[in-house]
């Protein structure tokens, strides 16, 4: 074991017997994928009972797993200068909020001047390494076109206790999304299953019971304007694309949405004149118990201009 090592210890319960050894360890602890922890696996370095193990292997209960995850090596993402909105930041995790046009993490076409390029620079190498070099500290993600609230971890055990929160859908997510048309209905549940598009692999859709990953959101109207609404979205799922799939499921997706959303008539002249070219979608809310102290908290952030701007158009 390497200095700065973090040691993990997992029993596998009822739920997990008979799993794949990755899955189970993926089910018990959410802050590592099933894909890192395959890794971590055929690495050597998770044991129980100094035996070899590898991913395929059947779990039974009651078996007890050390997890050692190794400390973070230098980032390959570059430490930038970019300027954050901070909202709250302790020892443990900091929340910031993002604007759109941001990118969480470095990927493939986006290799720098990502929120994690600017973590690094602002925290100086106090984040979590739970989440791999490319995703330092970071426990969930909004959508690079998407603004609003993100919780990150810059410590292990605060990664882990976030991690354990958003898989019991216990965090408060709260979103505000600008529809096209007012749907009729003005408060409802919104409850399908969530996967890949069949016709494009990039999408998502809803699908078949089943398939994919349950998802449900909870809408309210807040506003209505000419051919449009504000509609307040409460994840109890948080599934990549919710808000945005499951609006245009309802028939009513979101404004300037390029992927789930056809421009409605008389909006292309207002969308262009105001140069607003993403998805009209905000995380106002985020709240959550501190995986440390215990504390409850909880953070709002109001529109951001240029949604604000596009509703003033709107206005009947």
């Amino acid at each position: 074991m390497g200095s700065g090592d973090s040691i993990i210890e997992t029993t596998i319960g009822e739920a997990q017997h008979g799993q794949r050894l990755d899955k189970a360890l993926a089910d018990l602890l959410p802050a590592l994928s099933r894909e890192r922890l395959k890794s971590l696996i055929v690495e050597g370095r998770v044991s129980a009972e100094g035996r070899t193990l590898n991913p395929s292997m059947k779990v039974l209960s009651g078996q007890v797993f050390t997890v050692t995850v190794p400390a973070p090596v230098e980032a390959e993402a570059a430490a930038q200068d970019i300027p954050l909105i901070i909202v709250h930041e302790d020892a443990d995790l900091i929340v910031v909020d993002k604007p759109a046009g941001l990118v969480v993490h470095p990927a493939a076409g986006n290799l720098d001047g990502t929120l994690v390029n600017a973590l690094l620079h602002h925290c100086r190498g106090h984040l979590s390494g739970i989440g791999g070099v490319a995703r330092p500290g970071i426990v969930h993600r909004i959508d690079k076109d998407t603004s609003g609230l993100l919780v990150v971890a810059k410590s292990d055990k605060a990664h882990e206790g976030l991690a354990q929160q958003f898989k019991a859908h216990s965090i408060d997510r709260l979103y505000a999304a600008a529809v096209y048309g007012i749907p009729p209905i003005a408060a409802g549940t919104i409850d399908t299953w969530i996967g890949r598009s069949d016709s494009d692999r990039k999408k998502m859709a809803v699908q078949r019971e089943g398939r994919g990953k349950h998802a449900v959101t909870h809408y309210r109207v807040t506003d209505r304007f000419r051919g449009a609404a504000l509609v307040e979205c409460r994840l109890e799922t948080g599934r990549t694309h919710q808000v945005r799939v499951h609006m245009a499921h309802l028939g009513h997706p979101l404004i300037g949405d390029p992927v789930y959303g056809r421009e409605r008539k008389g909006f292309k002249s207002i969308l262009e004149t105001l140069g607003f070219k993403r998805q009209a979608l905000h995380a106002k809310r985020l709240g959550f118990i501190h995986p440390i102290t215990g504390q409850k908290l909880s953070f709002d952030s109001a529109l951001p201009a240029d949604m604000q701007e596009l509703l003033s158009e709107l206005l009947v």
